[in-house]
């Protein structure tokens, strides 16, 4: 005779355990504690097996016979399914270890350590802000398109497109990785690309115009102020690093002897060793120089503390003071400058872009590209502050 749920909720517990059949195998086990519990015995390739599908008034009457049905059909098929469901369970274990925020710590670990401390510390806070509270710990294998999309949308309704554009940039690169280790059967970001707001493109501020940079050259020669900054607006059109790369710059890092400055792995943004080669006019800024801070470590110390470096505000604040606005320039503005008119000029691309440490895509060659194209860069830097010199006295 089939179970009721009226029969299920009225029995009582007895002081030793019974069975009460359903039918084909089902029967719900009652012990002395008065748990009510769905069994099902069966035999596969001749042995007697017993499969558990859970407690009752949890799983109900209706649901035990639909798990018992789906039992029945399996072992058709040739299925053990107490096996199935262990190797199920087994893999729901597995997923549990590769959660989105182990996978992530994982991937920071290996793929950023190439890239500058700052560069590191940025991507961990986008991680532990944006992303982990959200999908951090669920399982990888898990996520779906709606879990990434439950990260991008609320910075967008905030209108922080760019963190957003960042933010999914990580998820994405995450992703690869978790496909590349066998986390992942694919990358479900690919599937978002446009999806995004469309990026707002800016440039920085800088100047183009030959009189207009002549100009500039002559305002920055009559500036009045901390001898070290002036030194280092001076210097800056014509190495046109990164301004934080200039801007804590060490003594130790300047080789007088070759004309060259080395910039470590660990102060570049693409977290590659960089050389700039030093003409004749800016090792002569640099001989000024060291009389006054060549004692120290820095070249731009600080006006207050020896311990560091100017900082990108004090060179941005001078440009401001000589009368130049927001939108006419910028202190990374001399990389544009130098870079659209090296090219003007019919320097090779490929100098020019090495010269500006733009990033390597081959890691393996990127090791090695520091030295890249050294004797014809070193050519186009001194033509570069001989024609920035010509450009000063025009009148």
């Amino acid at each position: 005779m089939s179970l009721t749920d009226t029969f299920i909720r009225n029995v009582k517990p007895a002081s030793s355990p019974r069975k009460y059949f359903d039918g084909e195998g089902l029967f719900l086990y009652v012990p002395p504690n008065g748990s009510k519990l769905w069994r099902m015995s069966y035999r596969f390739e001749g042995k007697s097996k017993l499969l558990s599908f859970g407690k009752y008034p949890a799983v109900s009457l209706r649901d035990a016979r639909s798990c018992r049905d789906k039992a029945k059909s399996l072992l058709a098929k040739g299925v053990d399914p107490a096996e199935l469901k262990k190797k199920q369970e087994q893999e729901r274990l597995e997923e549990s270890k590769y959660n989105f925020e182990l996978v992530a710590r994982e991937w920071h670990k290996v793929r950023m350590s190439a890239f500058s401390q700052k560069h590191q510390t940025t991507v961990l806070y986008r991680l532990e802000t944006y992303i982990f509270p959200l999908i951090g710990k669920k399982a990888v294998t898990r996520l779906e398109i709606n879990d990434v999309l439950a990260v991008l949308r609320p910075l967008e309704a905030k209108q922080h497109y760019e963190t957003a554009r960042r933010v999914f940039q990580i998820i994405s690169q995450v992703f690869r990785y978790a496909v590349v280790l066998g986390r992942m059967k694919s990358n479900i970001a690919s599937d978002l690309r446009g999806i995004l707001h469309p990026r707002k493109v800016t440039h920085r501020a800088t100047l183009t115009d030959t009189k207009k940079v002549g100009q500039l050259l002559r305002d920055i020669d009559r500036y009045e102020g901390y001898f070290p900054l002036v030194c280092a607006l001076k210097l800056a059109p014509m190495v046109f690093t990164r301004p934080t790369e200039l801007r804590a710059a060490e003594w130790s890092e300047i080789d007088f002897e070759n004309a060259e400055w080395h910039i470590p792995a660990k102060r570049m943004k693409m977290g590659e060793k960089h050389i700039v080669p030093l003409s004749r006019q800016v090792l002569e800024i640099l001989e000024d120089l060291r009389q006054f801070s060549g004692d120290g470590k820095y070249l731009f110390p600080s006006i207050r503390s020896s311990v560091r470096p100017i900082s990108d505000a004090t060179m941005l604040n001078a440009l401001r003071r000589m009368g130049y606005e927001k939108h006419e320039m910028s202190v990374h503005g001399f990389r544009s400058l130098a870079s659209t008119l090296l090219n003007e000029h019919g320097y090779n691309r490929d100098w020019i872009e090495r010269q500006l440490a733009h990033g390597e895509r081959n890691e393996v060659r990127a090791a090695y590209n520091y030295a890249e194209y050294l004797p014809e860069r070193k050519r186009m830097m001194q033509e570069w502050s001989d024609y920035l010199d010509e450009l000063r006295n025009a009148a």
